[in-house]
C-alpha cells in the first residue's frame, strides 16, 4: 500500500478518535469541587479509629415520638423514626451507593457502589456495585434494587426523594453489577452526588402498592444494623448484624462499634435531661451554656462517671432564629420583616441568659468565604444579581452590614426608634398603644415554641415587640404538634433553623429551603415560603457552577439575597459543638471539619 496512503488513513483514524467524546475512567470517589482527597488504596478515613473494640450497646435518647419506620415517605415527617437513615446516629438501616468523607467539603467514596463513572460535564454516571453487597436476609444488593428505589420513590415517596427521577432522562442496567443514570437538563452539577448519596431499597422486600403506608414492621435494609425490637412512640432497638457485607471496606471501617443501638424518646427536652442524669442516656447535646453548666452539676460529673467535651468545627453554624412565614400577607413586606428584625435584643439576651458566650448570627455561611460579611460583591456577583435591581441593599452588596447592636440594658430607645420608623415609612401608625398595620388593623402575630428554651427567647423578643405596640402571643406545642404544622405551613412565626445542619458545600437542599417551587410544596422545608426568582437564579447558579470562583460568587449571592430578604431574625451561634457523655464511651481523637461521629464512637471492653 502507497505510503501516503497509508499515512492519510493513520491520520483519519486519529482525528475519529479524537472527535469521539472523551471516555471517563471509573473512580473510588467523586467530589463536588476538584477531585476526592483519599488516594484509591485508602485504608480508611483519617477521622475513625480503625482498630476500635466491637461490642456493648449504648442508648440515644430524642425528644419526638414516632408510629413508623419507613422514612421515605411523607408520614414519616411527623413521628420520625431515628436510626434507619439519620445524619446523627448513622444509617444503620439503610444505605445509599457511596459514603459522604466528613473531613472533606463534599467528597463521596465507595459503599453500596464501589466505584463510580462520571461523564466530564456530569450528564451521565455509572455506578458499579459492590459484588459483595447484601441485604440484611442475605440476597445480594443488584441493579434491579437501584430502578425499583428509583420507581417507587416516584410514585409514593416524600420529597426531596419523590422529586429526582424528574431530573433523570434514563435509568438503566448496564451489567450485572452497574447501572447508568443519565440526566436531562433539569439536572445540576451536583446531581449525580445527590444521586450516590440516595438510599437504596430491596425490590423483593417492599411492595409497590402499599409502600406508602406506615408500619412497623422491620424492614430489610442493607446496613450494619436490623430492627430488633419496636415499643412504638418509646424506642426502637437496633442489633449489630454479624454479617454485614461492608465491616471491611474502607470508608466503613472504624464504624459501627456497638453491638446494640437503642434510641429512647421522651415528651420534652426536660425529661430527656433527667433521664441522662439518671444514666438512661449515654450523652446530652445541650446548647445552652448557662443550662449546661446546671446540668452537669451532678455527683457522677464529680466522680469522673460523666465527661463533658467540646469539638471545634470548619462549618458555618446552623442558623437558627425567629422564622416569618412570608406567605401571609402580614409579613409579605421584606421592609416589615427587616423592622422586625432589628427588635431582637441579642446583647440583652447574650448577657443575661448566655453568659455572654455566644455570638451573633448574622450570616447563613458565617465564618468561611461563603459568607457575604465583609466581602464586597464582585463583577461575577454583580452579573448575577444585574437582573434583579434593588434586592439588595448597598452595605449588604458592600459587605458591611451589620444588625443593630444595643447597649445590653435591655431599653435601648435608639434601636426601638429605628424600627418604629422603618415601620412607620411602611404605613404603620401607633394608636392607643397599639400598632396598626395600612389598612388600620392591630398588627400582631403569634409564635409556636416546642421547649422551654424557645418559650424563654420567645418571651424576650415578646417582650421588645410589646414595646411599640405589637401584640405577640407565645403558644407551645409538643414535637408532633409542631411537626405537623410545620407540613401544612400552618403558623405565623416559630423558632426554626435554615436548614438541619450547614456546610461548606451547599447544594440541591438550598432548592428545598429557599426555592419558589418548594415554597408550595406541603412537606418541603421551605417554611418561610420565600420565593423570588433571584433566589432560584441564585441556586442554580450556585449548582451548575464550573469553577470554584463561580461557585463562591454564587453561595455569596445566595447570602446576600437571604440577608436582604429578611426571612428569619437569626438569633445567637457558639462555635464549638459541646456534648457530656459517660464515661463508658470513648471516641476517636481526629474531628473532623464536620464535627463529632457518632458512628464512630465505641464503649470500653470490660
Amino acid at each position: 500500500m502507497d505510503r501516503v496512503l497509508v499515512r492519510l488513513i493513520a491520520a483519519t483514524s486519529f482525528l475519529a478518535l479524537s472527535l469521539l467524546p472523551a471516555q471517563s475512567e471509573p473512580k473510588h470517589g467523586i467530589a463536588m469541587q476538584g477531585e476526592p482527597a483519599l488516594p484509591p488504596d485508602y485504608k480508611h478515613f483519617d477521622y475513625v479509629n480503625p482498630d476500635a473494640p466491637k461490642g456493648g450497646s449504648v442508648t440515644y435518647c430524642v425528644v419526638g415520638s414516632f408510629d413508623n419506620l419507613n422514612p421515605f415517605i411523607l408520614k414519616s415527617l411527623r413521628t420520625t423514626a431515628r436510626g434507619m437513615i439519620d445524619t446523627v446516629y448513622g444509617n444503620l438501616v439503610f444505605e445509599p451507593l457511596m459514603q459522604r468523607n466528613y473531613d472533606e467539603p463534599f467528597s463521596l467514596y465507595g459503599l453500596l457502589a464501589d466505584s463510580a463513572d462520571m461523564d466530564p460535564d456530569r450528564k451521565s454516571i455509572e455506578f458499579h456495585l459492590n459484588p459483595s453487597a447484601k441485604w440484611s436476609d442475605g440476597q445480594p444488593v443488584t441493579p434491579e434494587d437501584v430502578l425499583f428505589t428509583y420507581d417507587v420513590f416516584a410514585e409514593k415517596g416524600r420529597p426531596p426523594y419523590s422529586d429526582r427521577m424528574s431530573m433523570i432522562a434514563k435509568l438503566e442496567k448496564t451489567g450485572e453489577h452497574s447501572v447508568k443514570f443519565t440526566f436531562n437538563d433539569r439536572a445540576n452539577r451536583e446531581f449525580p452526588l445527590i444521586v450516590a448519596l440516595t438510599p437504596i431499597v430491596p425490590q423483593h422486600a417492599f411492595d409497590k402498592d402499599t409502600f406508602d403506608k406506615t408500619t412497623l414492621k422491620p424492614l430489610i435494609g442493607s446496613g450494619p444494623y436490623t430492627v430488633d425490637k419496636v415499643q412504638p412512640g418509646q424506642r426502637i432497638i437496633f442489633k449489630r448484624n454479624p454479617d454485614y457485607w461492608g465491616k471491611d471496606i474502607p470508608s466503613k471501617r472504624g464504624f459501627d462499634n456497638f453491638d446494640q443501638v437503642t434510641i429512647e424518646y421522651f415528651l420534652n427536652a426536660n425529661a430527656k435531661t433527667e433521664a441522662f442524669k439518671k444514666g438512661i442516656c449515654a450523652l446530652d447535646d445541650e446548647t445552652d451554656p448557662i443550662k449546661r453548666e446546671r446540668d452537669i452539676d451532678i455527683p457522677a460529673f464529680r466522680r469522673g462517671d460523666v465527661k463533658e467535651e467540646y469539638f471545634n468545627t470548619g462549618i458555618p453554624p446552623v442558623v437558627t432564629g425567629f422564622l416569618f412565614n412570608t406567605r401571609l400577607p402580614k409579613f409579605a413586606d421584606p421592609v416589615v420583616r427587616r423592622a422586625l428584625g432589628m427588635l431582637y435584643d441579642f446583647e440583652w439576651t447574650n448577657k443575661n441568659l448566655f453568659g455572654g458566650k455566644f455570638n451573633r448570627t448574622m450570616s447563613y455561611w458565617q465564618n468561611s468565604e461563603l459568607s457575604a460579611l465583609g466581602h464586597p460583591a464582585d463583577d461575577r456577583e454583580k452579573a448575577l444579581l444585574a437582573p434583579y435591581p434593588g434586592r439588595v441593599p448597598p452595605d449588604v452588596m458592600d459587605g458591611t452590614w451589620r444588625p443593630p447592636v444595643t447597649d445590653g440594658s435591655g431599653q435601648d430607645r435608639k434601636v426601638l426608634k429605628a424600627a418604629f420608623d422603618l415601620l412607620k415609612g411602611a404605613g404603620f401608625h401607633v394608636q392607643d398603644g397599639k400598632m396598626l398595620d395600612p389598612q388600620g388593623n392591630p398588627f400582631g402575630f403569634e409564635i409556636l415554641t416546642s421547649s422551654q428554651d424557645e418559650e424563654r427567647l420567645a418571651a424576650i423578643y415578646q417582650r421588645t415587640l410589646e414595646k411599640i405596640g405589637i401584640d405577640v402571643g407565645i403558644r407551645t406545642l409538643d414535637g408532633d404538634q409542631i411537626q405537623s404544622r410545620k407540613q401544612r405551613f400552618d403558623f405565623e412565626v416559630l423558632v426554626g433553623t435554615s436548614g438541619f445542619n450547614n456546610s461548606l458545600s451547599p447544594g440541591s437542599e438550598q432548592v428545598g429551603r429557599w426555592g419558589s417551587v418548594a415554597a408550595k410544596t406541603e412537606g418541603s422545608f421551605n417554611l418561610a415560603g420565600a420565593s423570588d426568582p433571584a433566589i432560584d437564579a441564585a441556586i442554580d447558579a450556585m449548582l451548575n457552577a464550573r469553577t470554584k470562583e463561580d461557585y463562591v460568587a454564587a453561595v455569596r449571592v445566595l447570602d446576600r439575597l437571604l440577608i436582604s430578604g429578611n426571612y428569619m431574625v437569626p438569633m445567637q451561634y457558639n462555635t464549638q459543638q459541646w456534648l457530656a457523655y459517660w464515661s463508658y464511651l470513648e471516641h476517636p481523637q481526629k474531628t473532623p471539619i464536620f464535627g463529632y461521629q457518632l458512628p464512630t464512637w465505641w464503649r470500653k471492653p470490660n
